[in-house]
């Protein structure tokens, strides 16, 4: 069993095809056994994962800083909930807690959370998979921008092929399960 930390969209005013996706993450994360962590938030997509995930099974670990806290967005239904003083040291304990990442469709703060697990994942301060999920080239424009980034050697190659990019959930699911038992 592994941790696995989702980051997706938190809005709440989001097609439902996304909400439906976040919800099959977390229902996936469940029946094969795994422990999600999540942002701790109770909305959007973060909160449809977290929902799917219970109704599978799965021990949820939500990780909010108090400010959500404090706008009731909190995921109260997590088996636990950690509170911390802040954004970074949010995603410091996200990335300490999870064994693996799946970043889901979303805007600002997902993009936030990909890069910073992605960016200590190409500095060697974890060797944790980490996996985009592409549907319908959700993420076609910005990573066609980042290959133009390797192109000028202002990203490493190496650090692009460690974001392990996929078009759908078994997808995500078969590359990340036999880096974890190895």
């Amino acid at each position: 069993m592994a941790a696995i930390c989702v980051f997706c969209a938190s809005a709440d005013a989001i097609e439902q095809r996304w909400l439906d996706l976040a919800t099959e993450t977390g229902r996936q994360i469940g029946a094969r056994g795994h422990t999600l962590v999540s942002g701790g938030g109770c909305v959007g997509m973060m909160g449809a994962v977290a929902d799917g995930a219970r109704a599978a099974g799965a021990y949820t670990l939500g990780i909010i800083p108090q400010s959500l806290v404090d706008m009731e967005v909190a995921d109260t239904a997590s088996d636990e909930l950690a509170v911390t003083d802040g954004m970074f040291s949010r995603k410091a304990m996200m990335i300490e807690k999870s064994d693996a990442f799946i970043t889901l469709p979303g805007g600002l703060g997902t993009l936030d959370e990909l890069f910073e697990v992605w960016t200590t994942g190409s500095l060697a301060i974890h060797r944790k998979p980490m996996v985009l999920v592409n549907p319908d080239g959700f993420y076609d424009g910005l990573l066609s921008w980042l290959r133009t980034l390797t192109d000028t050697r202002f990203v490493r190659e190496g650090a692009m092929a460690e974001l392990i990019v996929v078009d759908s959930l078994d997808a995500a699911f078969e590359a990340i399960e036999p880096r974890l038992a190895g």
